[in-house]
């Protein structure tokens, strides 16, 4: 009697990253923590300081998924779960969305949409600097991260560009230093930092690791 063997445990993952009911769920999941911080707002379940609340926690998802797109290659390359690309674009999308909503909760609870004082708060403060620029290079990974713009930038310089993650990376954790700075708290700063800078010394290994096949590559 024929015995049929078990299926790998990355072949089940892939075939669940696969089905065509991944990325509509991966979305509801992303979206999730938005809409319970909106409920909070609304129930006054954020503490006594709400809109301080709101601003600082839509921050933290936006480092938290920043951290989740970084992770999305090494998890595709080392676990042997190549579907796991084709969400990558999403969760990049949910890090702009979640850093927007970061910098409109700033300029509506702290600003009262006032852009003269905005533009002075920018200029005044380098931990609101750093994460303005870090909202600006995601703006521009943002409106290139279409099929289209890929055409049209070309490939290379397409990835030229969206290596800028990595620069937005080291934004965001000085933007989230300074701010902890005011009340001597970094724990959660380290851990942040510690975590995207072994993400990104992954990549360095990596691309090391890899340079001489692809030496060889060109030389034949």
């Amino acid at each position: 009697m024929a015995t049929t063997r078990p299926r790998p445990a990355g072949s089940r993952v892939n075939r669940w990253l696969g089905h065509a009911a991944a990325k509509p769920f991966l979305f509801v999941l992303a979206l999730g923590p938005f809409i319970w911080l909106v409920y909070a707002a609304f129930a006054n379940q954020l503490g006594a300081n709400p809109a301080e609340a709101l601003i600082r926690s839509l921050g933290d998802w936006t480092l938290r998924f920043l951290v989740l797109v970084l992770l999305v290659t090494p998890l595709r390359v080392t676990a042997g779960w190549p579907a796991l690309a084709r969400l990558r674009r999403m969760v990049g999308l949910f890090v702009f969305f979640y850093a927007c909503m970061h910098l409109l909760a700033y300029a509506w609870f702290d600003m009262e949409f006032d852009a003269a004082s905005i533009a002075a708060d920018i200029a005044k403060r380098p931990f609101i600097l750093v994460g303005f620029l870090a909202w600006l290079l995601l703006l521009a990974l943002a409106a290139t991260s279409f099929n289209r713009a890929i055409r049209a930038l070309g490939a290379m310089r397409w990835q030229w560009l969206h290596r800028a993650v990595y620069l937005v990376a080291g934004l965001a954790v000085l933007h989230f230093f300074w701010m902890r700075a005011g009340k001597n708290n970094f724990t959660e700063v380290y851990v942040y930092a510690a975590i995207l800078a072994s993400l990104l010394l992954w990549r360095v290994w990596r691309r090391w690791r890899q340079a001489p096949m692809v030496a060889a590559a060109r030389r034949t």
